[in-house]
């Protein structure tokens, strides 16, 4: 590792202390090891090598005390978030990785081997190595308010430090799997408290009131024997290993579209190895496989990948002091269908201010309004809001025909058919009711805002406000400002976007913006190649190898062949003939057919034959690599001319946006530092989006 270069340590101190159990009926002293960075709960407790030799010194000054049982907490609602990775992009020299994994065993096996009984106190978040300092301890006590989970998978890592050989024997394979596998691939899921005692991670809940107080007691009735743990031996039932391991590849696949993934596959082998395998043997293969990872590239982009999700969304780029933003205390939504009844629900559940909605007849305002009031009830059926908090809820959505209700709007968005017409006779219509500072927001993907505000009294007011479907689970919002888009319209758009929980960025009003032009370059080049008569399934599976969670054409399906020709239209329009216009989706819109795939009584998806009848009969197929090199070139070239044009300011804003707005793999960590790596940039343009060792190792 450069010293140079890698960031300083964040030391997180192992501060030791004497608890007396006989307040809580057992004679004897506890050693109580609390862990705290001194730093507010914003920045978690890490574990990096100071921080490691913290806790060494600390265990064996509890273990030659007079203490008859250890026990490890942290500060207040933080326990430990893993291992410190800051440092990990720096690294180039796999013996020093594989020392860190060494010296992490070695540390955390002292406390499974402990003459004395050993205790984890999980008071607040409890992330990969965190949690395994518990895993490695004798018992566990979680507080109720407290999430866990291993994520290692998430990052193109594996639980290096016990996790994937202590868990399985602890719980059992098949839950193993679905804390090490399917949770870290399901976007990172975290267990809550009882989802964690449910499995056998922990052995009891508290509450955090008392939480302490409760765990101290808990380790009395353990060490007094009035309280006994069972464990149960999972390594003797060969199918049951078996069978969870075929589950684990089975959501590996689906989450990669069958592509070979490094991490989630090693770590698999190291669950399927735990059966038979001794801890030392366990923790031994660990340290291979995290020393491996660690000095491959598919972690550095996943960190690359991770770290620019964090960054951007605390910070937008180029956005306006907040000091600029205009408060909102009212929202006005034109529509009422599907897209405008969920941006309705979002905004009233992050704002919690007034929203009203209209739509051109009273029933579709109040189909509107149905779902909305149905979408409620459901958050309290599944114990996300109580019934008091529904009610207010409801209360804050009205609707009418009459456009007279946006009066005292302070921000309006439209959610109407994508027709520019229509879109600007709205926004002129609005402009005779509402006030001079209320923002005119849209939400098309495709169609320019300027010409939107194109005769309008205060031009400077309107702004592109593109969400992605489904707008309460994507997580992407592009903000787009024209050039007449005043400071503080933008500025109370992204206060807007952070009171939505969005990750946004600010681009320039273009066709498409930035992800929909990206995805339209992209998905026109695998349906080029079917029109030149490539079979739709070598086309289809070209981009197989990546990783993408579904295919182009099963995307297609997803977005809709209308939504698509519209916005290849419209790019066809202002970009140029580079965006073709399909003849083969132009029928498949013409005949009303909605997918090249339909889906059996099981879920599984078959070839449409409605669709495959309409392709066109072109005489000039090409290769499934060739469909792949074509495609990714179409995106190294779109991209450079949007860095070029000023659509966005950075090559790491297109990233963000194909990560969290076109399911771009994170494991690829973005997609221009992939395109470098391939070396398809300089192969189209002469020069890298990034400078080398960005999402890559060290050169």
């Amino acid at each position: 590792m450069s010293e140079s270069s890698a960031p300083e340590e964040v030391v997180t101190r192992a501060l030791l202390r004497d608890v007396d159990l006989s307040l809580f009926g057992f004679n004897g002293k506890l050693s109580l090891i609390s862990l705290d960075n001194g730093m507010d709960h914003n920045r978690p407790n890490t574990l990096g090598q100071k921080s490691l030799q913290e806790l060494d010194a600390a265990l064996t000054s509890a273990e030659s005390s007079d203490s008859v049982a250890i026990a490890i907490t942290g500060k207040p609602f933080i326990f430990a978030a893993g291992a410190d990775l800051s440092g990990l992009p720096f690294l180039n020299d796999k013996k020093i990785a594989l020392q860190i994994g060494k010296y992490g065993h070695d540390l955390f096996k002292r406390l499974g081997r402990s003459k004395k009984p050993t205790f984890a106190f999980i008071n607040g978040l409890a992330l990969g190595g965190g949690l395994e300092i518990g895993l490695h301890c004798n018992y566990r006590t979680l507080a109720g308010t407290a999430f866990t989970a291993l994520p290692e998978c998430f990052l193109g890592l594996v639980p290096g430090w016990g996790g994937a050989t202590i868990l399985p024997k602890l719980i059992g394979p098949e839950r193993a799997v679905k804390v090490i596998i399917q949770n870290a691939l399901n976007n990172n899921t975290m267990m809550k408290a009882k989802d964690a005692l449910e499995l056998g991670v922990v052995d009891a809940v508290f509450e955090p009131a008392d939480f302490l107080e409760k765990s101290c007691a808990f380790a009395a009735s353990i060490l007094s024997g009035k309280k006994k743990i069972e464990r149960n031996d999972f390594t003797k039932d060969a199918a049951a290993w078996e069978k969870a391991i075929g589950i684990g590849k089975a959501a590996v696949a689906k989450k990669y579209g069958g592509a070979e993934i490094e991490s989630p596959r090693r770590a698999l082998e190291l669950i399927a190895e735990a059966r038979t395998n001794t801890l030392d043997q366990g923790f031994d293969a660990e340290d291979q496989v995290l020393a491996e990872l660690v000095m491959s590239d598919p972690l550095r982009a996943s960190l690359y990948a991770f770290n620019l999700i964090q960054k951007k969304r605390k910070k937008v780029e180029g956005a306006p002091k907040p000091a600029l933003a205009r408060k909102v205390t009212r929202v006005g939504i034109v529509g009422a269908g599907l897209m405008a009844s969920q941006l309705a629900l979002l905004f009233m559940r992050n704002l919690k201010v007034p929203v009203v909605i209209t739509d051109l007849d009273q029933a579709r305002v109040e189909k509107g309004i149905s779902w909305i009031h149905s979408e409620i009830d459901k958050l309290v059926e599944k114990k996300r809001l109580h019934e008091e908090g529904a009610r207010r809820l409801k209360g804050l959505i009205t609707g009418s025909v009459d456009q007279k209700i946006f009066a005292n709007c302070d921000f309006i968005i439209e959610a109407v058919f994508e027709e520019l017409s229509i879109k600007q006779k709205l926004f002129k219509d609005l402009e005779k009711i509402i006030t001079p500072e209320c923002v005119l927001a849209t939400n098309t993907s495709s169609l320019s805002v300027e010409k939107m505000g194109e005769g309008l009294n205060n031009p400077e007011r309107v702004v592109g406000f593109h969400f992605f479907n489904p707008v309460s689970v994507m997580p992407l919002l592009e903000i787009a400002r024209t050039s007449k888009t005043d400071d503080a319209t933008t500025a109370t758009a992204v206060s807007v976007g952070k009171d939505l929980k969005k990750t946004m960025i600010i681009c320039k009003d273009a066709p498409g913006f930035v992800v929909n032009r990206l995805l339209t370059r992209f998905m026109g080049e695998v349906t080029d190649a079917i029109d030149e008569g490539t079979p739709y399934d070598i086309a289809d599976s070209a981009l197989r190898p990546l990783g993408f969670p579904m295919s182009p054409l099963e995307l297609f399906g997803l977005v809709g062949p209308g939504v698509a020709l519209h916005v290849a239209k419209t790019l066809n329009a202002n970009l140029g003939p580079r965006y073709k216009i399909s003849p083969t989706v132009t029928r498949l819109v013409e005949q009303q057919v909605k997918s090249f795939y339909v889906k059996d009584e099981d879920g599984k998806l078959n070839p449409n034959p409605q669709a495959l009848g309409l392709v066109e009969k072109g005489n000039s197929p090409s290769t499934s690599e060739q469909v792949r090199q074509r495609a990714l070139k179409a995106l190294a070239e779109e991209a450079k001319m949007m860095l070029d044009e000023g659509v966005v300011a950075t090559p790491s804003e297109i990233d963000l946006c194909m990560l969290l707005g076109a399911g771009w793999p994170m494991h690829l960590g973005g997609i221009l530092p992939y395109l470098d790596r391939e070396g398809i940039s300089v192969a189209v343009s002469g020069q890298r989006f990034h400078p080398p060792g960005v999402a890559s190792l060290p050169e």
